[in-house]
């Protein structure tokens, strides 16, 4: 499919409704959660239990990801490029810092609802490039019903005239201008503002971004923010907490209530002070705690802040508060709704990150000729609870003593990064102390040293 007829201005009235909603959810991220504003100087408490939940979600679902590349067959050929691949892929990961992008990526994932990356490459670095543009300019097409299959992506930013002139070498009077790539997989267009300076064949030969949602919604190809669910009884707890906090202030200043007096002069509440009123007058201070009202208010907040976490799946135990000693599998049961909640994204992220390395290693190959053949990337992630250590050793020790595991299941079992090279040092290390036992046995070293003597005398 071609570019005919497109034109930049259109995306400025594309996806309106998409496009505001996620600066809604990044202002609520923010703390900006009073829905009206304060006219008459009430106090407004912001009590941002929607940030820490999906800081500590992003927390729980990214500790200790890393993607494993096996090879397609079981030849010494295969698992040699398998390696080699693993390799690359590593020095990739630390050329772009990608432990630190793909944790900020999947926070901006969690507040706004989508999120994208970007594989390029860097010519003048001859290394592969990923970055994770603003998806609030990131815009896709798809063909009919079939949101699987992406044509067209046009991604939109802007940039300073020092910039523009610099990267793409177009000077401009204004102070800023904005830049459009469109992208299918045949060509590749530059517009600067709404002129094309640049319309190519595609030199990848694939469309260099991967969008994904944060969570799937049903037959929609854009995701949903954590924020959604979390935002009314956020709302709620921040108006009710305000309300009560307005109740002791009050009661910490107590107002004076005069009966049977027409006009008042120099009543103040302070100690020692006389009061001059009338014979059958009444003054008192108003007690706005009376009658236990006070506990209704908490009450109600206890319950917001359940619903917040029943919403939010993420139970107190997340926040590193439990009922007692618990055991580890009364431990998982309290954290099923978040274990569910990491379960449901970590499936979306498996296909992202296989598919981003996989663009990755092809353009790897294109430009440095290095063949990997057919590999089957997958991701390895760490456990979301921690584990008895011991225990596991334990059980994958008596596997392989079984014949059931090989050593490096095991390794990755345990949660060894890299079981191969793991198992590679282990037989090195092992070839070298069978060597020195053997050198170091009486027995054995004179064996040896009679089998020296007579290969010896054999050659003379």
């Amino acid at each position: 499919m071609t570019n005919n007829n497109f034109n930049p201005q259109v995306l400025e009235q594309t996806d309106l409704t998409r496009v505001h909603n996620y600066r809604r959810m990044l202002d609520f991220y923010n703390g900006n959660q009073w829905q009206t504003g304060n006219a008459y100087g009430e106090k407004q408490l912001s009590f941002n239990y929607a940030r820490a939940v999906i800081d500590k979600t992003t927390a729980y679902m990214m500790a200790g990801a890393y993607c494993k590349a096996d090879a397609s067959d079981d030849t010494k050929e295969a698992r040699d490029k398998a390696a080699a691949a693993e390799r690359v892929l590593g020095q990739i990961y630390a050329d772009n810092r990608l432990e630190q992008l793909d944790f900020d990526t999947e926070t901006d994932c969690a507040i706004l609802g989508d999120a994208c990356y970007k594989v390029t490459w860097d010519t003048a670095n001859k290394r592969v490039r990923i970055t994770a543009p603003d998806v609030s300019g990131i815009y896709a097409w798809w063909p009919g019903d079939d949101s699987s299959k992406i044509w067209r992506v046009a991604s939109q930013y802007s940039l300073s005239a020092d910039e523009s002139a610099m990267l793409y070498g177009v000077k401009v009077k204004e102070k800023a201008v904005k830049i459009t790539e469109v992208w299918t997989e045949n060509l590749f267009e530059l517009w600067v503002d709404n002129n094309l300076i640049e319309k190519k064949i595609n030199p990848y030969g694939f469309i260099p971004f991967v969008i994904f949602p944060n969570l799937r919604e049903p037959k929609k190809f854009w995701g949903k923010s954590d924020i959604t669910q979390l935002a009314e009884p956020q709302c709620e707890l921040n108006r009710a907490i305000s309300q009560l906090a307005r109740i002791l202030e009050l009661s910490g200043n107590p107002i004076a209530v005069l009966e049977n007096v027409e006009e008042s002069e120099d009543i103040a509440v302070s100690p020692g002070a006389v009061w001059n009123i009338p014979e059958e007058a009444k003054a008192y201070l108003l007690d706005l705690l009376q009658g236990g009202g006070v506990n209704l208010h908490i009450e109600y907040i206890n319950l917001l802040y359940r619903t917040l976490h029943d919403l939010g799946e993420s139970p107190r135990a997340t926040f590193g508060t439990t009922s007692g000693n618990t055991s580890g599998v009364a431990l998982e049961i309290e954290m099923q709704p978040l274990l569910q909640k990491v379960w449901r994204k970590r499936l979306i992220r498996n296909t992202v990150y296989c598919e981003r390395n996989r663009l990755a290693l092809k353009l790897f190959s294109k430009y440095t000729g290095e063949d990997f053949g057919n590999l089957n990337l997958r991701m390895v992630w760490s456990p979301v609870l921690p584990r008895d250590m011991a225990g596991l050793a334990a059980n994958e020790q008596i596997l392989v003593q079984n014949g059931i595991h090989s050593r490096r299941t095991a390794m990755s079992q345990i949660g060894i990064k890299h079981p191969d090279s793991e198992f590679n040092d282990w037989l090195t290390e092992r070839a070298s102390i069978l060597k020195m036992n053997n050198e170091n046995n009486p027995r054995t070293a004179g064996k040896t040293r009679e089998r020296a003597i007579s290969a010896a005398n054999e050659g003379f």
